[in-house]
């Protein structure tokens, strides 16, 4: 079975760092595109970054500049290096991929962000 499962999350203050990984497992296939979505309480779920087939990616505009998505081929996993954070990117961290017409999403990391 297709797994995707996050990890990373955690408190760090306004400017710090924080890097999310995925890991995809129980596949031969690839992920047509994979992501990451947040979601703070009250809030819907939103948009964060995603990396496509040719490493393309595309970021929300709240996290321009501050938060880079990359690949490692190696350790199958998906990676989110997170900079400059601010406390409104506090939020649960969704890892999500495409393949053959499925999404699939794991299970969340709580990022929070406080002084």
């Amino acid at each position: 079975q297709v797994q995707l499962v996050e990890s990373g999350g955690g408190l760090v203050q306004p400017g710090g760092s924080l890097r999310l990984s995925c890991a995809a497992s129980g596949t031969r296939f690839s992920f047509t595109t994979m992501g990451w979505f947040r979601q703070s309480p009250g809030k819907e779920r939103e948009f964060v970054a995603r990396v496509m087939t040719g490493h393309i990616t595309k970021y929300a505009e709240s996290v321009e500049g501050r938060f880079t998505i990359s690949r490692n081929s190696v350790q199958n996993t998906i990676n989110l290096q997170m900079n400059s954070l601010k406390p409104e990117d506090t939020a649960v961290y969704y890892c999500t991929g495409s393949m053959r017409g499925r999404d699939y999403w794991g299970q969340g990391t709580q990022v929070t962000v406080s002084s």
